[in-house]
């Protein structure tokens, strides 16, 4: 791999050599001392590290609040998606839509590759030791140094070292996927200072979520890693150093984790309480109804649930009123999910702000919520619905309008007042008034009525495709068909198959797309993966919607990069009240509530986080 930036090895370099310990640490405090000369100062050692302010818990906490450590270890857990995968290395740009669940997985867990650090659910963003043991940082963060646990131990035995660390963020960067193929963008080097200790200098360029950011970078073993190969889908299951080994693989159908017995980190408070079963299973179904059916007939054991008229209706077979299933709500303090119907602004048809404008007035929220879903939602209006970071009811702040000042067109004057909010329909799914106000957008962007049909000026028909991948979406997409060709708008809808419009997606092959996107309370680089301008047009990105606007760029560089917390809330409103200026998707819904359906043997603790429900920490009743 061709070296983009130094790496430092004294310290690798005479542990090769065999020399005595005397000169060994003659040489490691050398590095150290030539470290202090390359700019990176002396900083203070800790045990975990927030993005604002000090991490919750203490040093020598016992186990995350949301864990039990008396959980029985033992048992198995069986998990049901839809979809397929060909692969199994989650860290390629081929295959990145279908690699096999629980790899590194945010629901399941990173069951076989681990980070440095560990991220705590139920604090905004603070990262705790998991492969590093500790870590030293500076007040001005322009360098991070991890030192590795020294029982950190790959699969297969071997230790992890600072060699491993260096050898994963240069292979990842000449042959990953984004947004791994990114992590070294802002880093000037990085320096291996002994077998367990690494340091990453930052450029001044680097935001202060960078040393987070690198610390939950997965990391691979560099004696069991195939470089030439390594972009290429695999089906051989890869050497790590977490919980789990793949154990069986039934190409898009089934993969099978059994727990590793020689785990090194089951007792660090971290762990203590999570990762509880032997055995985890996760079976692949075609279908949502396939996916349901198999549930109720016991294939797999737990079903979170978003539909609220299925989990009104549906739940009535006889292992719930048996008791065999449980329905459990759990709630959690974090943003509204967004899910929408969202533009690819890459397409001519949507290049103009009015035009999306006017197609988001279109869908009839209240007249979908009624006759679909019996009332269960709420409309999303804001990116960061339900919380303190959201900019819907709420007028600009004096710090808002600041960071806004340079980009006058960015945000529009009733957005900016607080006085915007999507349009309330009178629920017939053909509102006059908001028919009337639509076009009135529409002519304004060039648009005319020509015999019932929407034309431009030179005459073309505005028509546009709707990608959708199952039954709900496709059900959404004719409500939403039924409005739109009211003021003769062409919309077709085209319903694929998962791979397809997985593959579709990650080269932005579309018109519309609809797609859910994760929130949090603590927003970072990820808002640059889908809405910056870097990753417009870099393919399998999150930027749907081929946003790219020097305004959005603007206020991620200040929230990513600010000390306090109110300076934080200030630029992620005014990248709130940008988005929704730009109309990049059609928001449509949520709930408040979080909906999961489990087998009775399979529990969870009391305490319920900041994030919500948490699967790793769950456990199997008869492991008792």
């Amino acid at each position: 791999m061709p070296a983009a930036m130094p790496v430092t090895r004294p310290a690798t370099i005479i542990a090769r050599t065999g020399l005595f310990a005397g000169r060994w640490l003659f040489v490691v405090l050398v590095a150290f001392l030539l470290c202090g000369e390359h700019g990176a100062a002396a900083g203070q050692r800790l045990h975990g590290l927030a993005m604002h302010g000090a991490p919750a818990l203490p040093a020598g906490f016992d186990h995350l609040p949301y864990a039990n450590p008396q959980a029985p270890k033992g048992g198995e857990i069986r998990y049901g998606v839809v979809g397929t995968f060909d692969n199994l290395n989650p860290f390629i740009l081929k295959g990145m839509r279908t690699t096999a669940r629980g790899v590194i997985d945010p629901e399941y867990g990173n069951l076989v590759f681990e980070s440095l650090m560990f991220r705590s659910r139920d604090e905004a963003f603070t990262v705790y030791g998991l492969l590093a043991e500790s870590i030293e940082i500076d007040d001005a963060r322009s360098f991070i140094t991890f030192h590795i646990n020294p029982d950190a131990r790959w699969s297969d035995g071997q230790p992890v070292s600072a060699q491993d660390v260096a050898f994963t963020f240069e292979l990842l960067r000449d042959k990953g996927r984004p947004p791994f193929n990114r992590r070294l963008v802002d880093v000037e080097r990085m320096e291996i200072l002994s077998e367990r200790s690494i340091r990453f200098v930052f450029k001044p360029s680097a935001s202060r979520e960078l040393p987070l950011i690198i610390g939950l970078t997965p990391i691979l073993p560099a004696h069991a890693s195939h470089v030439e190969t390594f972009e290429q889908t695999t089906l051989e299951p890869m050497i790590g150093s977490g919980p789990y080994r793949i154990v069986r693989v039934e190409p898009g159908e089934r993969v099978v984790f059994e727990r590793n017995r020689d785990y090194w980190a089951r007792d660090l408070p971290v762990k203590r309480g999570l990762d509880n079963y032997d055995r985890i299973t996760v079976d692949y179904f075609l279908s949502q109804s396939a996916q349901f059916e198999a549930f109720k007939k016991g294939v797999f054991d737990i079903y979170p649930e978003g539909n609220p008229t299925r989990w009104a209706r549906s739940f009535d077979f006889p292992a719930v009123t048996n008791g065999e299933v449980i329905k459990d709500t759990f709630t959690s303090d974090t943003p509204a999910p967004i899910y929408g119907f969202v533009f690819n602004t890459r397409r001519a048809v949507f290049s103009d702000r009015r035009v999306r404008h006017a197609l988001s007035m279109l869908f009839d929220f209240e007249w979908v919520n009624r006759n679909l879903f019996n009332g269960a939602y709420q409309r999303t209006e804001s990116f960061w619905q339900n919380s303190e970071l959201s900019a819907i009811a709420r007028p600009a702040s004096a710090g808002e309008r600041e960071l806004l000042s340079a980009f006058a067109q960015a945000v529009s004057p009733d957005v900016l007042e607080g006085r915007y909010r999507v349009p309330v329909t009178d629920g017939s799914g053909r509102d006059r008034q908001i028919l009337r106000q639509a076009l009135s957008l529409l002519e304004e962007a060039g648009y005319s009525l020509n015999d019932g049909q929407l034309v431009n000026g030179q005459g073309q028909p505005f028509s546009f495709e709707v990608m959708t991948q199952n039954e709900g979406q496709e059900k959404l997409a004719l409500a939403y068909q039924r409005t739109v060709s009211a003021l003769g708008i062409t919309m077709s809808i085209r319903t694929v198959d998962d791979a397809q419009y997985q593959s579709r997606s990650q080269i932005f092959d579309y018109d519309m797309i609809i797609k859910s996107y994760s929130t949090s309370l603590s927003p970072g680089i990820e808002q640059a993966g889908r809405w910056g301008s870097d990753s417009r047009d870099l393919q399998g990105s999150f930027n749907y919607a081929g946003a790219g606007e020097p305004a959005i760029d603007a206020m991620i560089e200040r929230l990513v990069n600010a000390r306090e917390r109110e300076d934080f809330q200030t630029a992620v409103r005014a990248l709130d009240r940008i988005l929704i200026s730009n109309h990049y998707l059609v928001p449509l819904y949520h709930i408040r509530e979080q909906w999961v359906a489990r087998r009775a043997y399979i529990t969870y603790p009391d305490n319920t986080p900041l994030y919500g429900y948490q699967l790793p920490a769950w456990w199997d009743r008869r492991a008792q």
